[in-house]
């Protein structure tokens, strides 16, 4: 794969065919998306540097770990699945080096929230979300590189968080979506399943694989509402309704990145059952959270139709629930064959494609408003970085690939 960079517009339109679609996406990561950040964002002092503006100037150094780990496993994913490109191991290798180096909290047994520049800690331990991401790029570069030193901090950050996640989750510290008093979130369950589930895959461990089953189950047992045949984001920690509008907020870009995750898991098991559940729901997640009138997925919206929902930026059209779909819409289609999975792909790429990249620079804009107009506000946390868009598109390809090799075996 060559970087082949061109400030030329980005076509919105879906290529003709599969495997057109798989060589674009590919060209697109590796000629454009990938090369933003390695021209940009690497700090010679360490990790990366996320709080970066769409034209790759810098506005400061702070290290948001949630952002460092995540760029851990963007880069240890490109050198496992595209190419063994040692540039891309080196910098996962370096952001980690950096990261562990300054970011583990002894006492809270957990990383911190925020380091200087130089590797200070600004903010101590405040988010479990940051040791979601660090188990996640810690275990995706112990499969890069071989190395033990990953897996034991994987180990040891997950070993700490199966006992965080035994407490109310009100308890837990959430930055940046605080949980109101007496309630359950399901971004806990969604993001611990999966991250839980890898790492006792690459281990073979069953302590962590359990525990990712019964998080997945408390997803479909309890998240999941079939009144409405919809995930809420929020229900009481008895497992009964949270009172709205917090209690009845649906966040569509959430429900299918964890659908996808949940279909991962699922074909690991065997479970065709659980898939086909997970391919209906990303259908009707879409359809719910679709703007009929100026096109793009809102960001929340109301499960019972209130005008008030409990969710901030609600009507922001973000770059990272669109990039989320176009993945999990290819992995439905893939494990489903039905034509409405491509029938809706077209229409979340031509929204996204002619909406969020910056052709000029090479990476997407995040925030629009409703009207698809840019917006200036900060959405949950002050950085761009490389992770929804390039996952994405990794993992694209990767089922394009599946998708186009079977085609050409059954023609």
């Amino acid at each position: 794969m060559t970087e082949n960079r061109s400030s030329k517009p980005i076509p919105a339109g879906l290529p003709p065919s599969l495997p057109e679609l798989e060589t674009f996406l590919r060209s697109h990561l590796a000629g454009s998306v990938i090369p933003f950040w390695t021209r940009h964002a690497i700090d010679p002092a360490g990790g990366i540097n996320t709080c970066i503006r769409d034209d790759g100037s810098v506005i400061n150094r702070d290290k948001w770990l949630w952002s460092q780990w995540r760029a851990v496993w963007v880069f240890s994913k490109l050198y496992n699945s595209l190419e063994h490109r040692q540039e891309w191991l080196d910098i996962a290798r370096s952001i980690f080096r950096f990261t562990a180096d300054h970011g583990w909290d002894e006492r809270e047994q957990g990383w911190v929230l925020l380091l200087s520049g130089e590797g200070a800690v600004e903010r101590g331990y405040e988010s479990i979300y940051a040791d979601g991401f660090a188990i996640y790029g810690l275990t995706e570069l112990a499969l890069a590189g071989g190395d033990e030193e990953p897996l034991e901090l994987a180990r040891k950050t997950a070993d700490s968080v199966l006992l965080r996640l035994e407490q109310p989750h009100d308890r837990i510290p959430h930055f940046p979506y605080p949980i109101p008093k007496g309630a359950r979130v399901q971004g806990l369950p969604m993001i611990f399943s999966q991250v839980l589930w890898e790492l006792g895959e690459c281990l073979d461990n069953n302590r962590y694989r359990e525990k990712a089953v019964a998080l997945q189950e408390e997803i479909f047992s309890r998240f999941y509402r079939p009144d409405r045949d919809l995930i809420l984001e929020r229900i009481a920690e008895d497992g009964s309704e949270y009172p709205p509008p917090e209690g009845s907020a649906v966040v569509p870009g959430h429900v299918i990145e964890d659908m996808w995750f949940q279909i991962h898991i699922a074909r690991d098991r065997g479970d065709k059952e659980l898939i086909q559940r997970a391919v209906a729901l990303i259908r009707r997640h879409l359809e719910l959270g679709w703007d009929a009138e100026y096109g793009g997925l809102f960001l929340a919206v109301d499960a019972d139709g209130r005008n008030q929902v409990g969710w901030n930026h609600a009507e922001v059209k973000l770059w990272w629930p669109h990039t989320e779909a176009l993945y999990a819409l290819l992995l439905a289609y893939r494990c489903s064959g039905e034509k409405w999975c491509l029938e809706w792909y077209r229409k979340v790429h031509e929204y996204s494609f002619s909406h969020y990249p910056v052709p000029e620079h090479g990476e997407w804009t995040q925030r629009l408003g409703r009207e698809g107009k840019p917006l200036e506000e900060t959405v949950a946390l002050p950085v761009k970085d490389p992770f929804h868009l390039p996952r994405a598109l990794i993992l694209s390809a990767e089922v394009l690939k599946e998708v186009n090799s079977d085609a050409q075996a059954n023609p």
